[in-house]
């Protein structure tokens, strides 16, 4: 799931550009898994009839997934070309094994889809965007650029006219659950899911991964990139966010909103702060005026953008803090965000084997949640020290084989001491 993870490791070079960039980038990921875990794990909201938002839900939610998606898109973008993207055969090639690899993890993701656990998983959506944005791969950074900023306006506008027509099918075109292999037997009701109806719609989540190709096409060796990311991201995260509390609070969107679902006792204001996936969004354009996490519109798809841009953009200048220190300084998080297909899949597991069971004497839910990023983040600093992949990272790379790709090599961060 990583570009370093379908890469053979070399380690003989220190101190590189390269490897800070790398560093930087696989931290942010595992920075990302982290948090999706935490919204997993730990409360988004308290127990009260309102659902006051948690600091977990306020901080995390949404965030956390954007920066995983965004992250896939760099991916890509630094194993098929970095600033020059391939052409001819070798483009057709890396496309095949893209393409190999997302049946991979879409299948890991249909067998974990069985699993009792109250989480959405995402992989198979995540399958699915790899592959719908197969036709990309070939493009420059000023067409993705534009195809970026054209999906995420138009994009939103599109679901909130298709998704009311899918779900008044009969019977709805909606799952309800994560995907399974049983799902696969009603192609138009998974696929409905998968696209528009589901927890993490592809239609509008194909704008991250455009997102990621553009960032992950720029120089991120030059020193200035890092913080333009940064700086960038802050502003558009910011002003997004600003504009969609304007136009809900100030222009009247909320009470709008609050009179069309027709409820008081509805904690709408709590949702919108947190995660509005399970409201159906129709009804009325004023759903298109918020910046929701989980509500895919126009001013969240900009937000978590921006917020993820951010993000990446400081893991970039943390990476070249510790070149400059001759410290690795963040070993583990690279680490685990070098093999999240593996981490994220364990962490389902055990989420399963937890569920409906009463907690260990001694345990409380902050202590099963840090217990596993501790674990996780161990896991990922001693794969990282070893240059070894991930299990599950291993048949990916595997993947990328058979379709006849086999990316350029780039050299590992440093191991420092």
């Amino acid at each position: 799931m990583t570009a370093r993870g379908m890469t053979t490791a070399s380690r003989t070079v220190r101190g590189t550009s390269s490897g800070a960039r790398l560093a930087g980038i696989d931290a942010a990921r595992g920075l990302a898994l982290l948090a999706m875990m935490a919204t997993h794990v730990l409360a988004t909201f308290e127990p009260d009839p309102q659902l006051t938002p948690t600091w977990i839900g306020l901080a995390f939610s949404g965030r956390a997934a954007a920066l995983f998606a965004v992250l896939a898109g760099v991916g890509l973008a630094l194993s098929t070309g970095k600033q020059q993207p391939l052409e001819g055969p070798e483009l057709w090639s890396a496309r095949r094994g893209i393409a190999l690899r997302a049946f991979v993890i879409g299948a890991v993701g249909l067998s974990l889809g069985g699993l009792e656990v109250n989480i959405a998983i995402i992989l198979v959506h995540y399958a699915l965007l790899f592959l719908c944005v197969l036709p990309f791969i070939g493009l420059g950074v000023k067409r993705l650029a534009a195809l970026a900023v054209l999906w995420i306006l138009a994009a939103p506008a599109l679901a909130y006219l298709l998704r009311p027509w899918l779900l008044s099918a009969d019977p709805p075109l909606r799952l309800g659950h994560n995907p399974s292999w049983e799902d696969l037997a009603t192609p138009a009701r998974l696929l409905g899911d998968l696209f528009l109806t589901g927890y993490y719609p592809v239609l509008q989540w194909i704008a991250y991964l455009l997102v990621g190709l553009v960032i992950g096409r720029m120089a991120l060796w030059k020193a200035a990139v890092p913080f333009l990311l940064l700086a960038a991201g802050t502003v558009v995260a910011v002003m997004s966010k600003w504009l969609g509390t304007l136009m809900l609070e100030d222009w009247g969107g909320r009470q709008a909103l609050q009179a069309h679902i027709g409820d008081p006792a509805y904690p709408l204001e709590s949702l919108l702060q947190v995660n509005l996936a399970g409201v159906d969004q129709s009804g009325s354009v004023w759903w298109l005026a918020t910046s929701a996490p989980h509500s895919g519109t126009t001013l969240d798809l900009l937000h978590t953008s921006g917020a993820a841009a951010a993000v990446i953009g400081l893991c970039l200048l943390l990476g070249r803090l510790g070149e400059w220190l001759e410290l690795d300084l963040m070993l583990p998080l690279r680490g685990a965000g070098a093999m999240t297909l593996s981490l994220y899949t364990a962490h389902l597991c055990i989420m399963a084997a937890l569920h409906d069971q009463p907690l260990m004497p001694g345990w409380t839910v902050e202590g099963v949640y840090f217990a596993q990023a501790v674990g996780m983040l161990v896991a990922g600093g001693v794969f990282a020290a070893m240059a070894w992949r991930g299990p599950l990272e291993w048949a990916t790379h595997a993947a990328n084989q058979v379709g006849g790709y086999q990316p350029a090599r780039v050299r590992q961060p440093p191991r420092l001491r």
